[in-house]
């Protein structure tokens, strides 16, 4: 018997304060999961060492960011230590409707504004397993002067009180235990009915 294909793509927003180590989780997921598309955000802020422009993030000027926004070309944006984030809203509608889910690496105000206009969307927060542990793995980075730090880690602290919107809560200790939980995640959100109606619609 063949699998009806779905007909409409998931979207999937992971969130978490900085240093947590999303970019990593995300890696591993898409290693395990090559049917996700991986939404690539457009930033202000300059790149880090090793990142590439469309790879990482698109990095664009201020002013091309505000036109975009005027525009009406973005799902959702957000200035976030001084720099726009945001998703491009015609990928986004393109890949959905195509039956591809979509994950987006979106901080929590951007994943408000994704909530708000896309209800159906699955957030999911990543936590470390201590603050103390997050800490240690902004030092750990050496990119960033005690100053910046010291700002994410009150950032995170606000992002914490987030967290009840989220629909769930992964905690990343171990890169490949958080993936497995969001790939669980991921099938158990498949099984929804609303998601499967498709299935039985010849009966």
């Amino acid at each position: 018997m063949m699998i009806k294909k779905k007909t409409r793509g998931q979207l999937i927003v992971l969130s978490g304060p900085s240093g947590v180590g999303k970019s990593t989780v995300i890696s591993e997921l898409l290693g395990q999961r090559q049917d996700i598309h991986f939404s690539v955000s457009f930033t202000t802020r300059q790149p880090r060492v090793g990142e590439a422009d469309g790879v990482n993030y698109h990095f664009v000027d201020r002013a091309e960011f505000e036109r975009m926004i005027s525009a009406g070309e973005l799902l959702e944006y957000a200035e976030y230590v001084g720099n726009y984030y945001g998703t491009s809203l015609k990928v986004i509608q393109e890949k959905v409707a195509a039956g591809t889910d979509v994950l987006l690496d979106i901080e929590v105000q951007g994943a408000a504004k994704v909530r708000a206009k896309c209800p159906e969307a699955v957030l999911i927060f990543i936590i470390p397993p201590s603050f103390e542990e997050l800490s240690r793995r902004l030092r750990g980075r050496n990119t960033d002067s005690e100053e910046t730090i010291a700002g994410r880690l009150r950032k995170a602290r606000e992002e914490y009180r987030q967290i009840p919107s989220y629909d769930y809560l992964v905690v990343n200790d171990k890169v490949s235990a958080a993936a497995a939980e969001i790939i669980a995640i991921l099938l158990a959100e498949d099984c929804r009915t609303r998601n499967r109606l498709h299935l039985v619609d010849d009966i």
